[in-house]
Protein backbone atom coordinates (compact mmCIF):
# COMPACT_ATOMS: atom_id res chain seq x y z
CA UNK A 1 0.00 0.00 0.00
CA UNK A 2 1.47 3.33 -0.86
CA UNK A 3 1.91 5.55 1.97
CA UNK A 4 1.30 9.51 0.64
CA UNK A 5 2.18 12.37 2.84
CA UNK A 6 -0.11 15.84 2.12
CA UNK A 7 0.52 19.26 2.84
CA UNK A 8 -1.51 21.76 3.66
CA UNK A 9 -3.80 18.75 4.62
CA UNK A 10 -7.29 20.76 6.05
CA UNK A 11 -7.83 23.14 3.04
CA UNK A 12 -10.15 22.21 0.02
CA UNK A 13 -7.36 21.55 -2.58
CA UNK A 14 -5.86 19.08 -0.51
CA UNK A 15 -9.02 17.56 0.32
CA UNK A 16 -9.90 16.86 -3.08
CA UNK A 17 -6.78 15.49 -3.59
CA UNK A 18 -7.33 13.02 -1.36
CA UNK A 19 -11.02 12.39 -2.47
CA UNK A 20 -9.41 11.66 -5.76
CA UNK A 21 -7.49 8.74 -4.48
CA UNK A 22 -10.23 7.25 -2.21
CA UNK A 23 -12.27 7.69 -5.42
CA UNK A 24 -9.85 5.43 -7.36
CA UNK A 25 -10.90 2.33 -5.13
CA UNK A 26 -6.92 1.73 -4.89
CA UNK A 27 -5.73 1.10 -1.79
CA UNK A 28 -3.89 4.34 -0.28
CA UNK A 29 -2.29 5.20 3.44
CA UNK A 30 -2.39 9.02 3.56
CA UNK A 31 -0.78 10.83 6.27
CA UNK A 32 -1.94 14.61 6.36
CA UNK A 33 -0.41 17.64 7.74
CA UNK A 34 -0.89 21.19 8.39
CA UNK A 35 0.33 24.49 10.05
CA UNK A 36 -3.53 25.36 11.31
CA UNK A 37 -4.49 23.33 14.23
CA UNK A 38 -7.78 23.84 13.26
CA UNK A 39 -7.71 22.88 9.99
CA UNK A 40 -5.61 20.16 10.60
CA UNK A 41 -8.78 18.86 12.02
CA UNK A 42 -10.68 18.69 8.38
CA UNK A 43 -7.98 16.26 6.93
CA UNK A 44 -9.35 13.52 5.35
CA UNK A 45 -6.71 11.32 5.99
CA UNK A 46 -5.90 8.02 8.17
CA UNK A 47 -3.62 10.03 10.40
CA UNK A 48 -2.93 13.90 11.09
CA UNK A 49 -0.63 15.95 12.28
CA UNK A 50 0.48 19.66 13.27
CA UNK A 51 3.61 20.86 11.80
CA UNK A 52 5.18 24.44 12.05
CA UNK A 53 4.40 27.28 9.03
CA UNK A 54 7.28 26.82 6.23
CA UNK A 55 8.59 30.07 7.19
CA UNK A 56 9.73 28.84 10.22
CA UNK A 57 13.34 27.46 10.83
CA UNK A 58 12.29 24.22 11.63
CA UNK A 59 9.83 22.94 9.53
CA UNK A 60 11.37 20.69 7.23
CA UNK A 61 13.22 19.01 10.54
CA UNK A 62 9.67 18.49 11.76
CA UNK A 63 8.20 17.48 8.23
CA UNK A 64 10.90 14.77 7.79
CA UNK A 65 10.76 13.46 11.17
CA UNK A 66 6.79 12.77 10.36
CA UNK A 67 7.84 11.26 7.00
CA UNK A 68 10.47 9.01 8.46
CA UNK A 69 7.73 7.71 11.70
CA UNK A 70 5.12 7.48 8.99
CA UNK A 71 6.97 5.68 6.43
CA UNK A 72 5.58 8.29 3.84
CA UNK A 73 6.39 7.03 0.15
CA UNK A 74 5.84 10.35 -1.87
CA UNK A 75 4.89 13.88 -0.58
CA UNK A 76 2.20 15.78 -2.31
CA UNK A 77 2.38 19.76 -1.31
CA UNK A 78 -1.13 22.26 -2.61
CA UNK A 79 -0.48 25.73 -0.85
CA UNK A 80 2.40 27.39 -3.48
CA UNK A 81 4.50 28.66 -0.19
CA UNK A 82 4.85 25.36 1.02
CA UNK A 83 5.81 24.19 -3.13
CA UNK A 84 8.56 27.48 -3.02
CA UNK A 85 10.26 25.97 0.29
CA UNK A 86 9.98 22.32 -0.52
CA UNK A 87 11.05 22.55 -4.02
CA UNK A 88 14.18 25.00 -3.21
CA UNK A 89 15.19 22.34 -0.69
CA UNK A 90 13.66 19.19 -2.48
CA UNK A 91 17.09 17.17 -2.00
CA UNK A 92 16.79 17.52 1.57
CA UNK A 93 13.20 15.83 1.93
CA UNK A 94 13.34 12.63 3.20
CA UNK A 95 10.81 10.76 0.73
CA UNK A 96 10.01 10.38 -2.98
CA UNK A 97 8.74 13.88 -4.73
CA UNK A 98 7.20 14.59 -8.39
CA UNK A 99 7.83 18.32 -8.60
CA UNK A 100 8.42 20.76 -11.71
CA UNK A 101 12.00 22.35 -12.35
CA UNK A 102 13.44 24.72 -9.47
CA UNK A 103 13.49 27.24 -12.24
CA UNK A 104 10.02 26.77 -13.08
CA UNK A 105 8.67 27.03 -9.38
CA UNK A 106 11.06 30.09 -8.93
CA UNK A 107 9.79 32.02 -12.34
CA UNK A 108 5.91 31.27 -12.08
CA UNK A 109 5.21 31.70 -8.44
CA UNK A 110 6.40 35.20 -9.27
CA UNK A 111 3.83 37.00 -11.78
CA UNK A 112 5.91 39.62 -12.94
CA UNK A 113 8.81 36.99 -14.06
CA UNK A 114 6.36 35.01 -15.88
CA UNK A 115 5.09 37.89 -17.56
CA UNK A 116 8.40 38.56 -18.73
CA UNK A 117 9.13 35.91 -19.88
CA UNK A 118 5.84 35.25 -21.96
CA UNK A 119 6.31 38.95 -23.57
CA UNK A 120 9.68 37.96 -24.60
CA UNK A 121 8.25 34.71 -26.61
CA UNK A 122 6.14 36.65 -28.19
CA UNK A 123 2.74 35.61 -26.71
CA UNK A 124 0.08 37.99 -26.34
CA UNK A 125 0.01 39.05 -22.06
CA UNK A 126 -2.03 42.28 -20.34
CA UNK A 127 0.63 44.70 -20.45
CA UNK A 128 1.94 44.92 -16.81
CA UNK A 129 4.37 47.02 -14.97
CA UNK A 130 5.74 46.63 -11.74
CA UNK A 131 4.58 49.98 -9.21
CA UNK A 132 8.06 50.48 -6.95
CA UNK A 133 6.91 54.01 -6.64
CA UNK A 134 4.20 56.72 -7.45
CA UNK A 135 5.37 57.48 -10.59
CA UNK A 136 5.32 53.82 -12.15
CA UNK A 137 1.45 54.22 -10.56
CA UNK A 138 1.08 57.21 -12.98
CA UNK A 139 2.30 55.71 -15.95
CA UNK A 140 0.61 52.86 -15.31
CA UNK A 141 -2.92 54.36 -15.63
CA UNK A 142 -1.86 56.83 -18.24
CA UNK A 143 -0.65 53.41 -20.58
CA UNK A 144 -3.36 51.19 -19.49
CA UNK A 145 -6.26 53.13 -18.33
CA UNK A 146 -8.68 54.32 -17.24
CA UNK A 147 -9.33 51.07 -15.72
CA UNK A 148 -6.32 48.95 -14.03
CA UNK A 149 -5.68 45.69 -12.34
CA UNK A 150 -3.22 45.44 -8.89
CA UNK A 151 -2.24 42.41 -7.71
CA UNK A 152 0.65 40.86 -5.95
CA UNK A 153 3.33 39.48 -7.49
CA UNK A 154 3.48 36.13 -5.07
CA UNK A 155 0.11 34.23 -3.87
CA UNK A 156 -3.19 32.64 -4.78
CA UNK A 157 -6.37 33.49 -4.57
CA UNK A 158 -6.74 36.98 -5.93
CA UNK A 159 -4.37 37.77 -3.43
CA UNK A 160 -4.34 41.57 -2.77
CA UNK A 161 -5.76 41.74 -6.54
CA UNK A 162 -8.14 45.53 -7.31
CA UNK A 163 -9.53 46.69 -10.38
CA UNK A 164 -9.80 50.20 -10.21
CA UNK A 165 -10.06 53.46 -11.89
CA UNK A 166 -9.41 55.93 -9.35
CA UNK A 167 -5.60 56.80 -9.11
CA UNK A 168 -6.27 58.52 -5.22
CA UNK A 169 -7.96 54.44 -4.05
CA UNK A 170 -5.04 52.53 -5.83
CA UNK A 171 -2.13 54.53 -4.04
CA UNK A 172 -4.31 54.00 -0.72
CA UNK A 173 -5.06 50.28 -1.72
CA UNK A 174 -0.98 49.71 -2.31
CA UNK A 175 0.18 51.55 1.22
CA UNK A 176 -2.74 49.48 3.20
CA UNK A 177 -0.75 46.70 1.91
CA UNK A 178 2.72 47.85 2.13
CA UNK A 179 2.91 47.21 -2.05
CA UNK A 180 4.93 49.25 -2.93
CA UNK A 181 7.39 46.77 -5.46
CA UNK A 182 5.58 44.23 -4.09
CA UNK A 183 2.14 44.73 -6.79
CA UNK A 184 2.28 44.80 -10.63
CA UNK A 185 -0.16 47.13 -12.42
CA UNK A 186 -1.68 45.87 -15.63
CA UNK A 187 -4.42 46.65 -17.81
CA UNK A 188 -8.09 44.99 -17.18
CA UNK A 189 -9.25 41.66 -19.34
CA UNK A 190 -12.27 40.49 -19.64
CA UNK A 191 -13.96 38.09 -16.71
CA UNK A 192 -14.40 34.52 -18.87
CA UNK A 193 -11.42 32.45 -18.05
CA UNK A 194 -10.13 29.39 -18.72
CA UNK A 195 -7.81 26.48 -17.00
CA UNK A 196 -5.67 24.20 -18.78
CA UNK A 197 -4.27 21.66 -16.34
CA UNK A 198 -1.77 19.32 -17.09
CA UNK A 199 0.27 16.43 -15.50
CA UNK A 200 4.04 16.15 -17.79
CA UNK A 201 7.04 13.77 -17.16
CA UNK A 202 10.31 14.88 -18.46
CA UNK A 203 8.98 17.01 -21.24
CA UNK A 204 6.08 14.23 -22.48
CA UNK A 205 3.01 15.47 -22.11
CA UNK A 206 1.03 12.94 -20.52
CA UNK A 207 -2.77 14.54 -20.47
CA UNK A 208 -4.16 18.05 -20.34
CA UNK A 209 -7.88 19.53 -19.25
CA UNK A 210 -9.66 22.29 -20.13
CA UNK A 211 -11.93 23.86 -17.62
CA UNK A 212 -13.89 27.25 -18.34
CA UNK A 213 -15.02 29.58 -14.98
CA UNK A 214 -18.79 30.37 -15.00
CA UNK A 215 -18.50 32.73 -11.79
CA UNK A 216 -16.62 33.27 -9.02
CA UNK A 217 -18.32 32.22 -5.31
CA UNK A 218 -18.59 34.59 -3.19
CA UNK A 219 -17.48 37.37 -5.82
CA UNK A 220 -19.57 39.47 -3.93
CA UNK A 221 -17.47 39.71 -1.03
CA UNK A 222 -14.22 41.23 -2.72
CA UNK A 223 -12.96 43.97 -4.11
CA UNK A 224 -11.47 42.75 -7.45
CA UNK A 225 -14.61 40.22 -7.76
CA UNK A 226 -11.91 37.77 -7.74
CA UNK A 227 -11.98 35.14 -5.27
CA UNK A 228 -9.80 32.22 -6.67
CA UNK A 229 -12.92 29.83 -5.43
CA UNK A 230 -14.78 28.50 -8.59
CA UNK A 231 -18.39 28.65 -8.27
CA UNK A 232 -19.51 26.52 -11.48
CA UNK A 233 -16.73 25.23 -14.18
CA UNK A 234 -17.47 23.70 -17.15
CA UNK A 235 -15.24 20.95 -19.14
CA UNK A 236 -14.17 22.36 -22.44
CA UNK A 237 -12.58 21.70 -25.82
CA UNK A 238 -10.75 24.34 -27.62
CA UNK A 239 -8.04 24.29 -29.59
CA UNK A 240 -7.02 28.08 -29.54
CA UNK A 241 -6.62 27.64 -25.81
CA UNK A 242 -4.98 24.34 -25.91
CA UNK A 243 -2.24 25.90 -28.23
CA UNK A 244 -2.17 29.25 -26.06
CA UNK A 245 -1.01 27.00 -23.28
CA UNK A 246 1.13 25.15 -24.79
CA UNK A 247 3.15 27.90 -25.55
CA UNK A 248 2.67 29.13 -22.35
CA UNK A 249 4.50 26.47 -20.81
CA UNK A 250 7.32 25.82 -23.39
CA UNK A 251 8.36 29.92 -22.78
CA UNK A 252 9.35 28.96 -18.99
CA UNK A 253 10.38 25.03 -19.50
CA UNK A 254 11.69 23.09 -22.27
CA UNK A 255 11.43 20.27 -20.46
CA UNK A 256 8.10 20.33 -18.19
CA UNK A 257 7.79 17.81 -15.84
CA UNK A 258 4.55 17.41 -12.50
CA UNK A 259 1.64 19.59 -12.69
CA UNK A 260 1.24 22.61 -14.53
CA UNK A 261 -1.88 24.71 -14.38
CA UNK A 262 -2.45 27.36 -17.11
CA UNK A 263 -4.82 30.25 -16.19
CA UNK A 264 -6.35 32.15 -19.60
CA UNK A 265 -8.35 35.35 -19.84
CA UNK A 266 -9.31 36.61 -22.70
CA UNK A 267 -8.90 40.48 -23.63
CA UNK A 268 -11.01 43.00 -24.80
CA UNK A 269 -10.54 41.54 -28.55
CA UNK A 270 -11.70 38.60 -27.51
CA UNK A 271 -8.17 36.73 -27.74
CA UNK A 272 -7.17 34.68 -24.54
CA UNK A 273 -3.79 35.95 -22.98
CA UNK A 274 -1.92 33.76 -20.35
CA UNK A 275 -2.06 35.25 -16.88
CA UNK A 276 -0.68 32.75 -14.40
CA UNK A 277 0.49 29.17 -14.22
CA UNK A 278 -0.19 27.64 -10.94
CA UNK A 279 2.98 25.30 -10.95
CA UNK A 280 3.23 22.12 -9.37
CA UNK A 281 0.08 21.60 -7.95
CA UNK A 282 -4.01 20.79 -8.80
CA UNK A 283 -6.03 23.69 -8.70
CA UNK A 284 -8.61 23.89 -5.86
CA UNK A 285 -11.70 21.70 -7.57
CA UNK A 286 -10.20 19.07 -9.58
CA UNK A 287 -12.11 16.73 -8.13
CA UNK A 288 -14.34 17.27 -10.65
CA UNK A 289 -12.52 15.78 -13.43
CA UNK A 290 -11.79 12.81 -11.05
CA UNK A 291 -16.03 12.48 -10.82
CA UNK A 292 -16.43 13.16 -14.13
CA UNK A 293 -13.84 10.56 -15.19
CA UNK A 294 -10.57 11.23 -15.12
CA UNK A 295 -8.43 10.96 -11.81
CA UNK A 296 -5.51 12.89 -12.52
CA UNK A 297 -4.04 12.63 -8.53
CA UNK A 298 -4.65 8.88 -9.22
CA UNK A 299 -2.28 9.44 -12.65
CA UNK A 300 0.17 12.04 -10.61
CA UNK A 301 0.63 9.07 -7.86
CA UNK A 302 0.95 6.63 -10.99
CA UNK A 303 3.44 9.05 -12.61
CA UNK A 304 5.63 9.38 -9.77
CA UNK A 305 6.21 5.68 -8.98
CA UNK A 306 7.17 4.82 -12.71
CA UNK A 307 3.62 2.95 -12.95
CA UNK A 308 1.68 2.93 -15.73
CA UNK A 309 -1.66 5.09 -15.85
CA UNK A 310 -4.98 4.19 -16.84
CA UNK A 311 -6.24 3.81 -20.35
CA UNK A 312 -7.27 7.68 -21.44
CA UNK A 313 -9.32 8.44 -24.69
CA UNK A 314 -6.62 11.29 -25.73
CA UNK A 315 -4.02 12.98 -24.13
CA UNK A 316 -5.89 16.46 -24.35
CA UNK A 317 -9.66 17.02 -23.58
CA UNK A 318 -10.54 13.71 -22.75
CA UNK A 319 -13.65 14.80 -20.76
CA UNK A 320 -16.98 14.72 -23.05
CA UNK A 321 -17.52 18.94 -23.46
CA UNK A 322 -20.52 20.81 -21.44
CA UNK A 323 -20.21 18.93 -17.98
CA UNK A 324 -20.49 21.38 -15.09
CA UNK A 325 -19.59 21.41 -11.49
CA UNK A 326 -21.17 23.50 -9.21
CA UNK A 327 -19.98 24.10 -5.56
CA UNK A 328 -20.15 26.67 -2.79
CA UNK A 329 -19.82 26.26 1.16
CA UNK A 330 -21.37 23.95 3.26
CA UNK A 331 -22.83 21.44 0.75
CA UNK A 332 -21.65 18.66 -1.67
CA UNK A 333 -20.53 19.74 -4.96
CA UNK A 334 -23.13 18.54 -7.69
CA UNK A 335 -21.52 16.93 -11.22
CA UNK A 336 -24.47 18.18 -13.97
CA UNK A 337 -24.12 19.56 -17.78
CA UNK A 338 -24.85 22.67 -19.26
CA UNK A 339 -27.79 21.21 -21.17
CA UNK A 340 -29.63 20.67 -17.57
CA UNK A 341 -28.56 24.03 -16.50
CA UNK A 342 -30.49 25.88 -19.45
CA UNK A 343 -33.34 23.44 -18.95
CA UNK A 344 -34.72 25.38 -15.42
CA UNK A 345 -34.01 28.22 -17.42
CA UNK A 346 -36.68 27.53 -20.45
CA UNK A 347 -38.66 26.04 -17.58
CA UNK A 348 -38.45 29.61 -16.02
CA UNK A 349 -39.25 31.32 -19.16
CA UNK A 350 -41.95 29.22 -20.20
CA UNK A 351 -44.04 29.48 -16.89
CA UNK A 352 -43.26 33.55 -17.57
CA UNK A 353 -44.57 33.30 -20.51
CA UNK A 354 -48.06 31.28 -19.23
CA UNK A 355 -48.36 34.03 -16.88
CA UNK A 356 -47.96 36.55 -19.26
CA UNK A 357 -50.81 35.07 -21.33
CA UNK A 358 -53.15 34.62 -18.41
CA UNK A 359 -52.71 38.53 -17.65
CA UNK A 360 -53.60 39.40 -20.86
Amino acid sequence: MKRILVTGAGGSPAANFTRSLRLSGEAFYLIGVDSDKYCLQRAETDERHLVPSCSEPDYLDVLNEIIRRSNADLLYSQPDAEIKVLSRERERIACRTFLPSKESVRILQNKFSSYERWQAAGLRVPKTVMINREQDLESCFKKYGPRIWLREIEGAFGKGALPTSDIKQAKGWLDFHNGWGRFCGAECLEPQSVTWQSIWKNGDLVVAQSRRRLYWEFANRAPSGVTGLTGTGVTMADQEFDELALKAIAAIDSKPHGIWSVDMTLDHDGVPNPTEINIGRFFTTHFFFSKAGLNMPLIFVKIAFDEPIPNLPGKVNPLPVGLAWIRGMDFKPILTTEEKIDESEAELQSLRSQLNGARG
